[in-house]
């Protein structure tokens, strides 16, 4: 019988040197042209030539190889095109295609301009089918049609998403009496509390299509309040928002799909109510381990201490909104903010560290070891401490996926299977797709999977490339020698590791966060083994040594390690360059994402197809215009880059994450708030809009915004639509800042955006004519199309309809006695 018996003279584990790749090997072609890339022999080589070649001088080499060139044709490369190509099916690279396959479908769903009913992609997949299943006896077009069935399987699996998510969301903003049960509390680092709510109840008035689920802040909440609580206050909601620009991150599409129909805060402090039914167990259940997460996150918190002990309780429980924002923007500028987030990292560092234990505390018992597979054991064990890591963690979806990821590798293990290879990352993929597809166009989804291909290929390559090679054993050195080789050779493949990484992921980042670091490698290098070596360690045993009372020493450790971390990623942040780069074409995304698969997974020469799709990416890069003029969804902020690094805002107090992620798209760095003048003193005049040299910010009197774009552009907005005529003479585009606006113009080329188009259309990015200085300019809106699931909401508001602010009426005065 083939396999390890239990009496077999090898360990457990005992490695083998042979890589999977190298089990499969192209058989010498009979009557076939020789490949163009294989040198072809003129005559038959003796055996002592074949165990004794001599090595040859380079120039000969080149003489070679031009040679080969020139033989080069049209059917040996298709020939040997062929081959390279049975060889990769036979190496498995159609199932390492299925995820590829089922997220392009998931992609293609979310890309649509209409939603589609549920006939359609059923239709599709059923007729796929179909064609895969009649065409079993053509092998290339039977490959063909089980990728357009893929598709379409992924295709549909977003489509069920959809509906099985069917969240409720909230249409305009509202105030109310919410009355609901407590999900989760998260303390805020500003001193503020955030409660997730699962509304029961509304008075006052009573909404008839009320989100199932809210988010609401409150300055102080009951000190006996917990999840699981039923509690009652005067919010005011709000519904989810969209885009902050056009093409950029969807909040309504994440809320959607989190189940969050509506956000807002309580106008005082929520109440405690007494419930009369009692809860369901599954809320029961959640709600307990909501509490026991709070409760280890106070402990931790109380041991550990300032910024350290938020850190520390995020990285165990994974509660994090209390770190404070400096902290977490010094992170994002030197590129460990990963640290932060619960993810493969911290999985694998849980598994590491308790099979490191188990295994260690097998080793005391060498007969029990002998006789048992301990390293199952312990693979089982670290499967359970996962496991619990993930449900403690809150289950949160970056920790969720490098769950299924490491979960699929124990079980290898378990398995007598390798533990790391894209056929396991394959599986999780397929796994999240299947759950989850709205992920796929995520930020978390792609950088992931995208590192963590980037890593097993690029190592699995490396083994392969080593694999038939004899080398000498090392020579004996001494102990300083030993440590220094083992500590260049860390040193050196965590090097790697980051640059791997984060060439994989880095145009996936700036495609995302418009930002990169410069700085990655070096704080990388610098933290990670303060991370692997100090903090995960001690943070697993102290939860350990929690329930026993005995993890505060481990916890001062860890502490002391996350301290470290912190100087050492302020003081790399304070020297790092601007991170901003600015908007990036998405041809040269998918362009790149089409060669990194190719590089990952193919096995043979042919991994050389992913340089022209590369090389068309990077040189595409550029290829996107930048918006002149960026206006929010709400009509009340409007920006417009003047030149040296500035943006002028048409208010003195704008929203701070969006003006954030506009100096990102935009590449500025500070930002200019308008100067007010009154009319009384006549500095400045609506008529003098003309004389303002280009680059001017904005200047307001009269309830009038005036700004002047580098391109000479004139841009009004206009809090009343009364005062929309006064810049109708000069002005090129005009935001009015009120529902029942409209265009007062009537003039083709004046551009006139206002509120209610907005609310219904989403914010806009405005593009000058840089070919005529009289053509009319483009506006682009995030929301321009029929609504998906996802916007159905957007056309309920106030301002979508064209109505003014909800005004209450005023109590008639009492009559006179």
């Amino acid at each position: 019988m083939a396999g390890r018996g239990r009496g077999s003279e090898q360990g457990e584990d005992a490695n083998v040197g042979v890589s999977e790749r190298s089990l499969f090997a192209i058989p010498p072609p009979a009557s076939l042209p020789p490949s163009p890339l294989v040198p072809t022999p003129g005559s038959q080589p003796s055996q002592a030539d074949i165990q004794a070649p001599l090595p040859a001088p380079a120039s000969g080499r080149i003489v070679r190889v031009r040679r080969q060139l020139g033989r080069v044709s049209l059917p040996r490369l298709r020939h040997s095109v062929a081959m390279a190509a049975e060889l990769e099916l036979d190496r498995g690279i159609a199932f390492l295609l299925v995820p590829v396959c089922l997220a392009a479908g998931a992609i293609g769903y979310y890309s649509l301009a209409v939603e589609p009913d549920f006939a359609r992609p059923v239709a599709v997949v059923l007729l796929m089918a179909i064609c895969a299943l009649v065409s079993r006896s053509w092998p290339k077009t039977h490959l063909g049609f089980m990728a357009a069935l893929l598709c379409a399987l992924g295709l549909l699996a977003a489509k069920a998403e959809t509906w099985r998510a069917g969240t409720q969301m909230l249409g305009s903003e509202i105030s109310t009496q919410v009355t609901g049960r407590v999900v989760s509390i998260d303390r805020m680092e500003t001193g503020r509390i955030r409660l997730t709510i699962d509304m029961t109840s509304t008075a006052r008035p009573t909404l008839r299509y009320a989100p199932a689920r809210v988010r609401l802040s409150a300055r102080n909440i009951p000190a006996e309040m917990t999840a699981g609580s039923l509690v009652t206050g005067y919010a005011k909601l709000l519904p989810p928002t969209g885009p902050v620009r056009p093409d950029s991150y969807d909040f309504s599409f994440d809320s959607y799909f989190a189940g969050i129909g509506g956000s807002g805060f309580f106008l005082g402090n929520p109440k405690l109510v007494s419930a009369d039914d009692e809860m369901p167990l599954s809320a029961r259940l959640f709600s307990g381990i909501e509490n026991a997460r709070e409760a280890i996150a106070d402990h931790i918190r109380a041991t550990v201490g300032g910024a350290e002990g938020e850190i520390a309780a995020a990285l165990i429980v994974g509660v994090r909104a209390g770190i404070p924002d400096e902290i977490n923007e010094a992170m994002r500028r030197t590129g460990i903010y990963h640290i932060i987030s619960i993810s493969g990292l911290h999985m694998a560092l849980v598994a590491g560290t308790i099979m490191g234990l188990l295994r260690g505390a097998f080793a005391l018992f060498p007969d029990f070891s002998a006789r048992r597979p301990v390293k199952k054991y312990a693979a089982a064990a670290a499967l359970f401490s996962i496991a619990a890591y993930l449900v403690i963690s809150g289950v949160v979806v970056a920790a969720e996926r490098s769950f299924i990821m490491l979960a699929v590798m124990l079980i290898a293990v378990l398995f007598d299977r390798a533990a790391l290879t894209m056929r396991n990352l394959a599986i999780s993929a397929i796994a999240v797709i299947l759950v989850s597809p709205h992920e796929v166009v995520g930020p978390s989804f792609q950088m992931s999977f995208a590192a963590t291909a980037a890593l097993v290929g690029a190592y699995a390559g490396w083994a392969d490339h080593h694999a038939g090679k004899t080398r000498p054993p090392p020579p004996k050195r001494s102990l300083p020698g030993f440590l220094t080789r083992k500590f260049l050779l860390a040193t050196g493949g965590l090097a790697m590791t980051s640059i791997i990484a984060g060439c994989a992921t880095a145009l996936f980042a700036i495609w995302h966060f418009q930002r990169v670091s410069p700085l990655s490698l070096f704080a990388n290098l610098a933290v990670m083994p303060i991370v692997s070596l100090i903090v995960m360690p001690f943070a697993v045993l102290s939860s350990l040594a929690m329930p026993f009372g005995a993890d505060g020493p481990f916890l001062y450790v860890m502490g002391k390690g996350l301290t470290a971390m912190i100087a050492i990623s302020a003081w790399i942040s304070e020297r790092s360059p601007i991170d901003a780069v600015g908007l990036i074409s998405q041809h040269s995304v998918l362009l790149v994402t089409i060669a990194l698969v190719i590089a990952t997974m193919a096995t043979t020469w042919l991994r050389l197809a992913a340089v022209p799709f590369a090389l068309a990416g990077l040189l595409t890069v550029s290829d996107t215009r930048t918006p002149d003029v960026l206006i929010s969804e709400d009509a009340r902020l409007v920006a417009l880059p003047i030149g040296g690094g500035e943006l002028a805002v048409s208010r003195a107090r704008p929203n701070e994450f969006t003006v954030d992620n506009w100096k990102r798209a935009l590449t500025s760095e500070t930002i200019v708030v308008p100067e007010m003048f009154s009319k009384a003193d006549g500095q400045f005049d609506i008529a003098d809009a003309v004389n303002l040299p280009p680059g001017a910010p904005f200047y307001c009197t009269d309830g009038v915004c005036l700004a002047r774009h580098p391109s000479g552009a004139i841009i009004a907005h206009v809090e009343d639509r009364k005062d929309t005529w006064k810049a109708c003479g000069f002005a090129d585009l005009i935001v009015v800042n009120d529902a029942t606006g409209y265009d007062a113009c009537h003039n083709p080329l004046v551009l006139v955006v206002t509120k209610r188009q907005l609310a219904r259309k989403g914010s806009a990015a405005v593009f000058f004519d840089r070919q005529s200085a009289t053509g009319p300019p483009i506006v682009s809106f995030a929301v321009d199309g029929p609504y998906r699931p996802w916007h159905e909401q957007r056309k309920f508001s106030r301002e979508a309809r064209g109505l003014p602010p909800y005004q209450k009426p005023e109590k008639p005065s009492a009559p006179a006695q």
